[in-house]
């Protein structure tokens, strides 16, 4: 029998189904979603999880015309399946496949925004429904968000203004970890039947108009009777906080009873003012293993579709084992640092640290900012803080960096996983932008470790310093196994001796360095490797003194060009005034990557072995 989602092209097909169809229809779109990701992996747990959501809300809003803005996006799945992307979905997360997140690109009408951060969405929704008023429009804008999401300063912010402005939005609160609220008994649900239906909000709408018609008492006797609503609703459902902030709060509501969804939302999408609708969702919904463990469902590797199980490749050990390893050896004997890490407990590394030194350790939730603050705050204190965050995620913390540490000069140490290209995730993700965003602030140190053995000695090393330090790092290891020399701040290692050309690189980049230079001996060129170390303060006596006998260099890192490790060599010569010094900048080009696997994309932007072999060929030539 042909499935019914082979009859859905677009959410106007979606609207012919009846119910009972909706209900098959969501049970063939996680096996979908399943299939998918069991072979590609990707977001699973939380797309599972909304799948009835994002049916019911294409089945009542009239989309494209009415806007849906996704917050993150990792839970956008079934909205890529109807919206036109079915026949495209096998290819999730490929190199020239669909993208894991909205994606402008792939679908202008329907993705909005190519996302990939949290807290996002009610200020770009926001700025849509104002455009939307100036222009006199009609079409709904529907923010969805998390509940982790929620917690981020930037929706706050966002929350605050909207209800200021009283404008025509609906946010809808994915409530996936009961973290707002567990009141889902009979009575709210009673009471959630009453606030939204129709003859309800026109008598609440009638009688309002009525009282503050009442000469001298009108607007004492409104204020008195909502008073008296929001009390009643604080003592029977969990809104208040949002009623407070100027939104009209309904839920909670089950957010897999695809009925009661749609019954809300057709009730609710004509009200003119600012509405926040609390849905309870499961995440891993309809797959037991997600269901059970949501949290190594969340982002997955291929996997067991009939067993669970993790198809993982055994690697050495990764930088961000070593990190944990590290931070963990360090705090033993030295009481006052502490770790600070944004909803990234598993993701950092730190663990074994939590479970160790709980006390010592801080997860904020999805607030980038604020973790940046906090360490400041603890830094002043007396303590060692050490900030876990993703590469990507760091620059949400700029201005903190810059105003809260490097401005007072506070020894925070700051660990970037994820830094340089990520892979499947995309340019959402790829932590690219590091060196440019971290070189130019003033008293940071900044470092990338050619090894996992070189992160834990840079570790060591920061925790000591008096002034900000940073240490970028890929996901994953690396094969190269050199192990470090004792660091000294500032100083680079000479890692090959060589002639006519030196290659100096950044980072894991080392291994890239030397595999260049072994391909060069077959071609009769003995290049140097130079393992940076330090990307500020460069060992400017130390390159200047290679500078006299080798006149070309070439820059190697992955990250931009642009206010890179290649540029502040240029910088250094330039200050300096050596001449006769060719510089070849090898590097990632000014503009946001693509997803695909690391390898896929290190051979696109030619910074594979090879590639860097036949551009110094050209350079020497």
């Amino acid at each position: 029998m042909e499935r019914l989602l082979n009859r859905v092209k677009s959410p106007a097909d979606l609207k012919k189904l009846n119910p009972d169809e909706l209900h098959k229809l969501a049970d063939e779109i996680r096996e979908e979603i399943l299939r998918t990701v069991s072979k590609n992996g990707g977001h699973l747990a939380s797309s599972l999880g909304a799948v009835e959501l994002t049916i019911a809300i294409h089945y009542i809003f009239d989309t494209p015309k009415d806007k849906i803005v996704w917050d993150v996006g990792h839970q956008t799945y079934a909205h890529k399946i109807l919206t036109g992307r079915l026949e495209k979905f096998p290819t999730l997360r490929q190199f020239g496949g669909l993208s894991g997140f909205p994606n402008r690109d792939e679908s202008p009408h329907y993705d909005l925004f190519t996302c990939g951060h949290s807290s996002t969405s009610i200020s770009t929704a926001l700025g849509l429904v104002t455009a939307r008023d100036l222009s006199q429009s009609s079409e709904k804008v529907i923010a969805v968000i998390g509940d982790a999401s929620l917690g981020g300063g930037m929706a706050f912010e966002a929350l605050n203004h909207a209800g200021h402005a009283g404008k025509d939005l609906i946010v809808i609160l994915n409530d996936n970890e009961l973290s707002i609220s567990h009141s889902v008994g009979a009575l709210s649900g009673y009471l959630n039947r009453i606030i939204t239906a129709p003859a309800y909000n026109k008598i609440r709408k009638d009688v309002e108009k009525l009282v503050k018609r009442i000469p001298r008492f009108g607007f004492r006797a409104y204020r008195a009777a909502r008073k008296l609503e929001e009390g009643l609703k604080n003592l029977l459902i969990p809104g208040m906080l949002f009623e407070e902030m100027g939104f009209r709060y309904f839920g909670p509501i089950d957010g897999h009873n695809i009925s009661k969804l749609i019954w809300a939302f057709k009730n609710l999408k004509d009200l003119h003012e600012p509405i926040l609708i609390h849905v309870i969702t499961k995440k891993g919904k309809g797959y037991r293993f997600a269901e059970n463990d949501p949290a190594s469902f969340h982002g997955t590797g291929p996997f067991d579709l009939s067993t669970g199980e993790k198809k993982v490749i055994k690697e050495r050990q990764t930088f961000t084992d070593a990190f944990g390893e590290k931070i963990c050896e360090l705090a033993a004997s030295d009481t006052k640092i502490v770790a600070i890490t944004a909803a990234m407990i598993d993701g950092t590394g730190l663990n074994k640290f939590a479970s160790i030194y709980p006390e010592r350790f801080f997860d904020v939730g999805i607030a980038e900012e604020h973790a940046v603050g906090f360490s400041a705050g603890l830094a002043r204190g007396g303590f060692r803080p050490i900030v876990a965050i993703y590469s990507t995620f760091l620059q949400r913390g700029y201005d903190q960096i810059l105003h809260d540490v490097s401005l007072q000069g506070l020894p925070v140490v700051f660990c970037l996983d994820r830094a340089g290209l990520v892979g499947e995730d995309g340019p959402t993700h790829h932590g690219v932008f590091d060196i440019a965003y971290l070189r130019h602030i003033p008293n940071m140190v900044v470092m990338a470790p050619a090894s996992p053995d070189e992160l834990k000695a840079m570790l060591e090393l920061a925790v000591g310093l008096d002034v900000p330090a940073a240490i970028r790092y890929p996901k994953g290891s690396t094969s190269f196994g050199k192990a470090p020399s004792p660091l000294a701040l500032g100083k680079a290692e000479l890692f090959k001796k060589g002639e006519g050309v030196a290659i100096i690189s950044v980072g894991s980049m080392a291994e890239t360095a030397m595999r260049a230079a072994a391909a060069l001996e077959s071609r009769k060129i003995n290049a140097m490797v130079i393992n940076a170390r330090f990307i500020k303060p460069l060992d400017e006596e130390f390159f200047e003194r290679i500078f006299e006998d080798i006149k070309n260099i070439v820059t190697l890192e992955d990250g931009v060009i642009e206010g890179g490790f290649g540029s502040a060599v240029l910088e250094f010569i330039e200050r300096r005034r050596i001449r006769g010094v060719r510089v070849k900048i090898l590097g990632l080009p000014n503009k946001f990557i693509e997803h695909g696997s690391r390898q896929e994309l290190f051979s696109k932007y030619n910074l594979t072995p090879d590639a860097v072999c036949d551009v110094i060929v050209k350079e020497v030539s």
